[in-house]
């Protein structure tokens, strides 16, 4: 098949380049460069991912091809980003980019070129069952990137392949040094989706207004100032300028029409704990939502292990999460994601 591979210049989507083009393939790289306020070394390493993935490709013998998506990453991704902490949330990015940029601007160029698929560097594998496709989790737990893809459809879902899904990272690491990839020691990107590392606060800073306001404990009483509560988020510990002796501190609310930024002392205060949630704008990779009263397993946050819950309510796009266990700092804005063993169902995003 032709087929059209999203190269970030990591070493991820470099084996999985190789791995296609060694099942005998017609392999196509993609660059996509999506970031271009102040497309600067020191944080956005573009230029650099770019001469990456151009020696990775040359190593392979495919061809590289650079895309610029910037302006529909600003208008889809980036302005919703800014909306929901505009609004007090916290927002995952890197599940609206797979959503509306690799899965969506990716995908529409790549079947422009003649792709009849496209591929990533995502730890996650795809099965066909039946007519449908399911979206399973990476076979290492440790790197899994399903809870990342769960707003995908069933038609983004056909035409995607994820060669490295079926890897350990360390396996992925080895095959590069052994095809002689020149990124396969390269460090794992840890920054917002395209955006890159850089201190956070100090960037959302120059696009979302300071408005200070009165930081309260759990009895009401004024004990600090916050700068803004968009800068601030759930089950936040460091940088909230309290001090003083005993346990420490954590956001654990907003009370956006006063302003105020709710603080507790101590990781397992109750007003951190949650035993359910409700959530909006639920997306079903599965095509369908699962029915009422269903236990699954669910993730509030990505770097978190599955807890088991039940579907309680399911209505359009809404629905509530009931869980056994109280869930920590369950924080409005990221996503809960819905599993079924290794299946990922879908999910939503936390209000």
């Amino acid at each position: 098949m032709r087929l059209v591979v999203g190269m970030s210049g990591g070493v991820d989507s470099s084996v999985a380049a190789l791995l296609l083009k060694r099942a005998g393939h017609e392999v196509v790289g993609l660059f996509m460069k999506n970031w271009e306020d102040d497309d600067t070394d020191e944080y956005c390493s573009t230029r650099e991912d770019l001469i990456d993935a151009a020696a990775a490709a040359d190593v392979i013998g495919i061809e590289l091809e650079a895309v610029n998506f910037a302006a529909e990453y600003k208008d889809r991704v980036f302005a919703e980003f800014l909306r929901e902490y505009s609004a007090g949330r916290t927002p995952n990015p890197d599940v609206l980019c797979n959503a509306e940029i690799k899965f969506k601007a990716f995908l529409d160029h790549a079947m422009r070129l003649g792709a009849a698929k496209i591929a990533t560097g995502h730890y996650a594998r795809v099965a066909q069952n039946n007519e449908k496709y399911e979206l399973l989790r990476g076979m290492d737990s440790a790197k899994d990137q399903s809870y990342f893809l769960h707003r995908l459809t069933q038609e983004q879902l056909s035409r995607a392949l994820f060669p490295v899904g079926e890897l350990e990272k360390s396996e992925v690491r080895r095959i590069a040094l052994e095809a002689g990839l020149p990124n396969h020691a390269k460090k794992d990107s840890t920054g917002i989706c395209f955006i890159g590392e850089r201190p956070f606060r100090e960037f959302l800073n120059r696009y979302l207004p300071k408005v200070p306001g009165p930081i309260v404990d759990d009895r009401g009483r004024t004990i600090g100032e916050h700068i803004g509560l968009a800068f601030y988020t759930i089950g936040q510990r460091k940088g909230i300028g309290i001090g003083g002796a005993g346990e420490p501190w954590y956001v654990a609310g907003k009370d956006l029409a006063a302003n105020k930024l709710v603080v507790v002392q101590g990781h397992d205060h109750p007003l951190l704990m949650k035993r359910s949630l409700e959530a909006a704008d639920a997306s079903w990779v599965v095509g369908a939502a699962p029915t009422e009263n269903s236990s699954v397993t669910a993730k509030t946050r990505y770097r978190q292990a599955d807890a088991p819950c039940m579907l309680s309510h399911v209505l359009e796009s809404e629905i509530r999460v009931e869980f056994p266990t109280p869930q920590w700092a369950v924080t409005p804005g990221q996503s809960v994601v819905l599993y079924d063993g290794e299946a990922c169902l879908g999910g939503g995003v936390i209000t």
